[in-house]
């Protein structure tokens, strides 16, 4: 059992987090973990003589209850004679627009709000209420999805906003219903603090219960269609019966490889320095020589940065083809190349290993693109995540639908197939050679597949990694494009499948 209080003093001088003075934006949703929070701070004012601002994100979704939420914390920063902000946006409207799944698009929404809070007061630190719990979901989630130290490290105490590539304007009003602008969304000098880090979900509801705070409950929480709520629901309930303290283990493991990082990244610093010869929006040039004297650690560490530098915004980059360009890097001829993600490639010549893009390509066109050789094998219902992408497909069968609302779907991304047609194996797969395609529409008529990507203006870069929906031999969806003739969902259909493709 944790106290609360003294955990969250340690956590703020340890890290530094805090100074005498300071002004905090802090983040508060109505929850346990956020209630908590702005107590704790509340108590910890005079002691670091801070001054508190409330800020409240309503999501345009959830309703009532959304409302509820929103009147309980204006009413609670009243009560306890605190200034705040609440502000609604449409984020199912914003998510739609650009493509993202709801709760990546509530996260950068809610960010950007944060951000543009503290610049408005002239403050310089947020505070959000992420806790020990959320840590280990984080690492966890990091791991199963291929992240390198960068990832498995988690949360940090204290993160720079402009560390945070995804946190793009979107296009979001003000209160006043203007775009904001880009410079309001950035402040270059703000940062994200998470006192309560290092202090486990039990006890932050058991301090909630101490001091009489009665936290607003929210029940997409317990939606395990969404990755996080399925780790924390099921996936780590299950690992605890391995290892009941498999949620401590997983926040040492993060904090032992962030404090490695840290001296990676000093020593990756002058490895950049010592091997970059050249260094332009769309190309780095390394000096060959120099690059193969680095241990292996520092070949990969510099070839995934180059990659991060030209593909701001990629979330990540896999292991596979960083030691694939690493290898042709040290034993490949003059003219060899290695794909690495999103359209780049690293290119040997005589002297100098180039990373830039593959051919004259351009950057890879921002939507689902299947950069993995392999097959993925894909369950309705279930999600199937794109590796080396922040997309995946989300397939589920529909109780209700609408024949005449399935024919005025406009997104390209976005399917409703016959569920009876989707033949085992269903798989998501990359284009071959002599694949021919039924379109709908066509009347039963198959097209070879590269004439219907010719026709269709896919650029010839990027056909290969257009993902191909196939039901045993057939293909019954080319992604982003058509509909197959033989999975077209009709008035004899029993069952209906919907296939979205979301940013996760």
């Amino acid at each position: 059992m944790v106290d609360v209080l003294n955990q969250v003093r340690r956590t703020v001088d340890d890290h530094n987090l805090l100074e005498r003075g300071d002004g905090i934006v802090v983040g508060v949703s109505g929850g346990p973990d956020s209630l908590c929070l702005l107590h704790v701070l509340l108590r910890l004012r005079e002691v670091y003589d801070l001054r508190l601002h409330v800020a409240h994100l309503h999501h345009g979704a959830r309703g009532a209850d959304a409302d509820a939420d929103a009147e309980f914390v204006g009413g609670l920063a009243a009560e306890w004679d605190l200034p705040f902000t609440i502000e609604r946006q449409d984020v199912p409207a914003l998510a739609r627009e650009h493509r993202l799944a709801f709760e990546e698009a509530a996260r950068r929404v809610r960010y950007a709000f944060l951000a543009r809070v503290a610049a408005e007061t002239g403050w310089c630190k947020i505070a959000v209420g992420h806790n020990a719990d959320d840590q280990a979901e984080t690492v966890l989630m990091h791991f199963l999805r291929g992240a390198g130290p960068a990832g498995l490290r988690g949360m940090l105490p204290a993160t720079p906003v402009t560390d945070y590539r995804m946190l793009e304007p979107l296009g979001i009003n003000d209160a006043g219903g203007k775009k904001q602008d880009s410079c309001i969304l950035h402040p270059a000098s703000c940062i994200i603090i998470r006192p309560l880090l290092d202090v486990p979900r039990a006890d932050i509801e058991r301090y909630c219960a101490e001091h009489g705070l009665q936290p607003r409950f929210d029940r997409s929480n317990l939606d395990t269609t969404y990755f996080r709520n399925h780790l924390r629901h099921e996936l780590l309930p299950l690992l605890e019966t391995y290892n009941p303290n498999v949620r401590a283990r997983l926040c040492h493991t993060a904090a032992v490889i962030a404090a490695d990082y840290e001296l990676l990244s000093q020593l990756r610093e002058r490895a950049w320095a010592d091997s970059v010869r050249e260094e332009r929006e769309a190309v780095i040039v390394f000096d060959r020589v120099a690059w193969r004297a680095l241990p292996v650690a520092l070949q990969r560490a510099v070839l995934r940065r180059a990659v991060y530098c030209l593909r701001r915004s990629l979330r990540d980059v896999d292991f596979i083809h960083v030691e694939d360009a690493r290898l042709v890097g040290l034993s490949g001829e003059t003219g060899t190349q290695a794909t690495l993600p999103s359209g780049l490639a690293l290119t040997v010549s005589y002297d100098t290993l180039t990373v830039g893009d593959a051919g004259d390509a351009g950057p890879p066109p921002d939507e689902p693109l299947l950069w993995q050789d392999e097959p993925l094998p894909v369950q309705v219902p279930g999600t199937t995540s794109l590796p080396q992408s922040d997309w995946a497909l989300r397939a589920e069968l529909l109780e209700r639908w609408d024949l005449e609302q399935i024919a005025l779907n406009s997104d390209p991304w976005v399917a409703y197939l016959d569920a009876d047609a989707l033949a085992a194996p269903l798989l998501l797969r990359q284009r071959r050679r002599g694949d021919r395609f039924r379109p709908q529409g066509m009347e039963g008529h198959s097209v070879k597949l590269s004439a219907f990507l010719i026709n269709r203006k896919v650029p010839r870069a990027w056909r290969d990694r257009v993902p191909l929906l196939v039901a045993g031999d057939e293909i019954v969806w080319v992604c982003g494009q058509r509909i197959g003739e033989g999975a077209v969902a009709r008035e004899e259909s029993r069952r209906v499948a919907q296939l979205r493709f979301e940013r996760t």
